[in-house]
Formats: C-alpha cells, structure tokens, sequence
C-alpha cells in the first residue's frame, strides 16, 4: 500500500510542478489509454488519461485535478493544484479534433 501511495504522490507532484520541456502533448505520448469525459452534448469536460497498467492501475483525472491509483483491493489518491504542462488542454484539443 506504501508503494502505492508513493507513486501516486510522485505523479501529482510532477504534474502539479510541471517536467521541463514537457507539454502536455508530450505527456500524453506514453499514456496507455484516454477516456474523454463529456457532457450529453458532447462538450468536453475532463479526461481520465491511464499511465500505468497491470500492478498498480494509474489514473490521472484532469476534471477532479486527482491521480488514482488502485492495486488489487487498495487505493491511493493524489491532488494537483496546477497543471503547467497543460495535460487538460491537450486532452481538449484532442477531443475537438474528433
């Protein structure tokens, strides 16, 4: 559980201070799948963007500013405040572009 929670940490930590040189394009290259959250309208809302699969499960949710980590029945949750490299925005870019 201690794992868990480390990693998960240090996710919203370098999303929250940004990784230098590192748009939120380049971020979202190594992302394993994105789920768009949206309205019934279609309008984007947030995305749920898994960077880490099979043991542990990491979500980063750019709409609740959380990383969500799951490793069989444990949990771990992370906050970011800022979002420098602009995750958010590259996951709306890419929605519009549908």
């Amino acid at each position: 559980m201690e794992q868990l929670k480390e990693h998960v940490r240090a996710i919203a930590n370098n999303i929250h201070k940004g990784i230098p040189d590192i748009s939120g394009f380049d971020y979202l290259n190594d992302a394993l799948d994105i789920q768009y959250i949206v309205t019934g309208q279609g309008e984007y809302i947030g995305a749920r963007i898994l960077v880490a699969f099979g043991g542990p499960n990491i979500w980063v949710n750019t709409h609740t500013g959380t990383v969500e980590g799951y490793w069989y029945g444990d949990y771990a949750t992370g906050a970011f405040l800022n979002d420098p490299m602009d995750i958010n925005g590259a996951c709306r870019e890419l929605w519009e572009c549908k």
